[in-house]
């Protein structure tokens, strides 16, 4: 398989719930937020802050450890013409590093490191942001998402 596919598989577990896998064999359990389990909604803020945090957190460790390093992910869901879907989608860091030469360091790429994840780095965000076509296939034949491309 190409380094640039990315997989996971979903099994059904009962009712609204599902079990994800993915190929290293990580498991996480899905549901409709009638219990503890992550929503799909819920993973989605979680797939954004979580590419945006490893990012910034690899910039600004390059200098120093963090003494408080969080980000809350958030957004509104709304029912329109588009249909059911998400807007206003926003990360919101609260980054602490020590006062010393290396945390100040850290500190000062801070802003730099949360503006080049968010333009540049983080597949997640630039995904959701660039707006990527979703295909939907039943046992490998396409039934939703956009039309097929024609061949030259």
């Amino acid at each position: 398989m190409s380094d640039a596919i990315r997989r996971v598989s979903l099994e059904r577990t009962s009712k609204g719930r599902l079990l994800a896998k993915n190929e290293r064999g990580a498991t996480l359990a899905v549901g409709m937020g009638e219990d503890s389990d992550f929503t799909p909604v819920e993973l989605l803020l979680v797939a954004i802050a979580g590419c945006t945090a490893i990012d910034v957190d690899l910039i600004t460790g390059k200098r120093s450890a963090p003494e408080e390093f969080a980000v809350d992910a958030s957004g509104v869901k709304i029912c329109d013409e588009q249909g059911i879907r998400m807007v206003d989608l926003a990360v919101d860091f609260r980054v602490e590093f020590p006062d010393t030469d290396a945390g100040r360091a850290a500190e000062a790429v801070l802003e730099r490191a949360i503006t080049a994840s968010h333009d540049r780095i983080c597949t997640v965000t630039r995904t959701v942001e660039v707006a990527s076509p979703v295909t939907a296939s039943l046992r490998g034949t396409r039934v939703a998402g956009p039309p097929e491309p024609v061949p030259d």
